[in-house]
């Protein structure tokens, strides 16, 4: 190759062009063969011993070989050095579950090439987590969406399974990086107690533990100050110390934190969960309730209303924070760099990753996703490591690498964000078992979680009325009766009882959505053999003369919704409850059961009611509310948060100086159990 140059240029010019040739070769040879320096060694040596023989038929042959060996040999020495120091994959510490966390990451941050870091701050919806596609881009995260599932019905071990495909794609890649698989599991239970809390947690963490997903975007911790707002029975209240409260679900999730820990993510093992505290922050104090609006308050409301949780969240170790699709004073949270870099990754040292809402990159700007170079810049800038969904992959990966070469977003950032994103997984051991087993199918479903969220309805629901007073309580009802009459749109509906976020997005109206008992089998689960229990929908007021009921359980309610299609802008209850309420209770001693993700408009009807019961959404366990109504358990429940009496009185919340409430914060009557009825 050198050859050319020698007819036309002089011998020492020649031997420089050929030192300098010579080492580029080295350098690229050292880097390509850094995993087996021998083979190296053997290349140079057949390389050199062949050079001298060409070099021997030089005039100038001596004086050009001695400079050429004495270059080339320190030249060789210098890139043993370097390949020296630079370990071979197979042995890399990072692979070693002995060797510090921090020592693990920035080994594997070492070997991690632009391209691999910036696909582990993508997450991709599972039907988009091809092999192809977690191969090519290194993807670091997969979920599923509202209602995205690998089958209808399907079982623990499809579940499993799919999770376990795309593990084995990111397993394959070079650097063996295991995906974090997340999806929702939400728990808005508004008055249990802490303790309570927590085992929900546990329970939830084992049942999505036996699908083979690791991670939960749960729980939410928002302060829901105005009910309107279709995300509220997502919030534990609208009092922040109860939410507070609440967030020991988080290491029910992931694990008691142990001690040293504080505020550095941890997850136990296989039987926990990474958990999510979302969405930051002030997504419950939106304008008019109204879903990703604007919030507007000062910096001292924001503190002492909307942020205190994220104190407790963070010292007790969640794994990851999520950033809420609303803005802040007209600043979209997701670019909001004051609060998620200066405000949580500074003030509160999380260490965790900050991930995005689904597409809520692409909903920075308006209309959606009409400048997403920009967008992509300003949320990565902001702080967030970790892209939950985007409208064209390609388009993200590429538009991050450009900015980042072209030196827009700093490599800092980049690296701040994966280190996040290692830390969470060699906590959860991902690396040391990275797949999924069948081992804890059994748990899906089982018994004792079927009881245990038995107990959280029972807890929960809240008697708001009971008889025109004291002395003459309708509550509890009696187990022998001749004739009882069950009412309502919601008396035999499993998925009016679960609401949304429900084997799908929004919920369904069917009793074939999941295994679970209604409340009008609840009522004959409970009562005495020799009542007689008749079930009406919607009757009228001549079948009720006519039956002679010895009274009337009327359940009613909301229908599933879930985010902005549950806004509302007057909470009402949708026909035919209304003339339910008022056909049943006008004629018959009736207790009327909520079922609602909120308080409802109950004011014009209050009075025709002899007793009123906020069941919430119970879920699958309606056998939990035909306890407390039938006296097996007391009602313990207190209302977590105002019921108003107008739409108009809204937002008004306990504290308020205008506070005139239907109910009041706090307020619920209490019965003691009486089995004997």
């Amino acid at each position: 190759a050198y050859l050319p140059f020698k007819t036309t240029i002089s011998q020492p010019l020649y031997c420089l062009i050929k030192n300098i040739v010579t080492f580029i070769v080295l350098v690229v040879i050292t880097f390509l063969l850094l995993s087996s320096p021998s083979q190296m060694i053997k290349l140079f040596f057949n390389y050199f011993t062949a050079n001298q023989l060409q070099v021997s038929r030089v005039k100038e042959a001596k004086m050009c070989t001695l400079s050429y060996f004495l270059h080339t040999l320190g030249l060789l020495l210098l890139c043993l050095s370097v390949a020296a120091n630079k370990e071979p994959l197979s042995n890399a510490k990072y692979k070693n579950p002995k060797e510090p966390l921090e020592v693990r990451i920035k080994n594997l941050m070492s070997h991690m090439t632009l391209e691999e870091k910036l696909g582990q701050m993508v997450q991709v919806e599972r039907v988009n987590a091809t092999t192809k596609v977690v191969k090519n881009y290194f993807i670091g995260s997969a979920f599923s969406g509202g209602g995205s599932v690998p089958a209808p019905n399907a079982t623990p071990e499809a579940w499993v399974n799919m999770v376990n495909k795309i593990q084995k794609a990111a397993l394959s890649t070079r650097l063996g990086i295991p995906i974090i698989y997340g999806i929702d599991a939400l728990h808005g239970h508004n008055n249990a107690d802490p303790g309570l809390v927590k085992r929900i947690g546990e329970a939830t963490a084992l049942e999505v533990r036996a699908t083979g997903i690791q991670y939960v975007f749960a729980p939410c911790i928002a302060v829901c100050r105005d009910p309107r707002w279709g995300r509220c029975y997502e919030s534990y209240s609208e009092d922040h110390r109860i939410v507070q409260q609440m967030t020991e679900i988080i290491p029910g999730l992931q694990g008691d934190l142990p001690r040293g820990h504080k505020g550095v993510p941890y997850v136990a093992g296989k039987t926990k969960v990474a958990a999510c505290a979302k969405h930051f922050v002030g997504d419950g104090g939106t304008l008019r309730g109204m879903n990703a609006n604007d919030t507007v308050i000062n910096s001292n409301g924001l503190l002492d209303i909307h942020m205190p949780a994220y104190y407790d969240a963070v010292n007790k170790g969640v794994a990851t924070v999520m950033v809420s699709y609303s803005s802040l004073n007209g600043l979209k949270m997701h670019a909001n760099k004051k609060l998620v870099t200066g405000f949580l990754k500074k003030k509160l040292k999380f260490k965790g990753i900050v991930i995005s809402d689904f597409l809520g990159v692409d909903q920075i700007t308006t209309p959606i996703h009409a400048n997403y170079s920009h967008s992509v810049y300003a949320a990565i800038t902001a702080g967030i490591d970790m892209i939950m969904g985007s409208s064209n992959l390609t388009e993200l990966i590429n538009d991050l690498t450009s900015q980042v070469k072209r030196k827009h977003i700093p490599m800092s950032r980049i690296n701040d964000a994966v280190e996040r994103i290692l830390r969470v997984k060699f906590t959860m051991g991902l690396f040391e078992d990275p797949m999924a087993d069948h081992s804890l199918a059994n748990k899906l479903g089982c018994k004792e979680h079927r009881e245990l969220a038995r107990e959280a309805v029972r807890k929960s629901l809240v008697l708001l009325k009971n008889g025109e007073n004291a002395d003459e309580p309708l509550l509890p009802l009696p187990k022998k009766a001749k004739k009882i009459l069950v009412a309502g749109t919601h008396a035999d509906n499993l998925g009016y009882q679960c609401g949304g976020w429900t084997i799908t997005w929004q919920g369904l109206n069917t009793n074939n959505l999941t295994i679970g008992t209604t409340i009008l089998t609840a009522v004959k689960n409970t009562v005495d053999p020799k009542t007689q229990v008749v079930y009406n929908e919607n009757p009228d007021t001549t079948f009720v003369n006519s039956s002679r009921f010895d009274y009337a359980i009327v359940v009613i309610g909301e229908t599933p919704y879930a985010e902005g299609y549950g806004d509302s802008t007057n909470l009402t209850i949708a026909e035919p409850g209304q003339s339910i309420m008022e056909n049943v209770c006008g004629l018959v001693k009736c207790v009327v059961v909520v079922i609602s993700g909120r308080p409802v408009m109950m004011q014009p009807y209050v009075s025709e009611i002899d007793a009123l019961v906020a069941a919430w959404l119970p879920g699958t366990e309606g056998q939990g509310v035909a306890d407390v109504l039938f006296g097996d358990y007391g009602f313990t429940g207190k209302l977590a948060r105002t019921w108003f009496r107008a739409v108009d009185q809204l937002p008004m919340n306990v504290g308020d100086p205008r506070y005139d409430p239907l109910y009041p914060f706090g307020f619920g009557f209490t019965t003691k159990a009486n089995k004997q009825l």
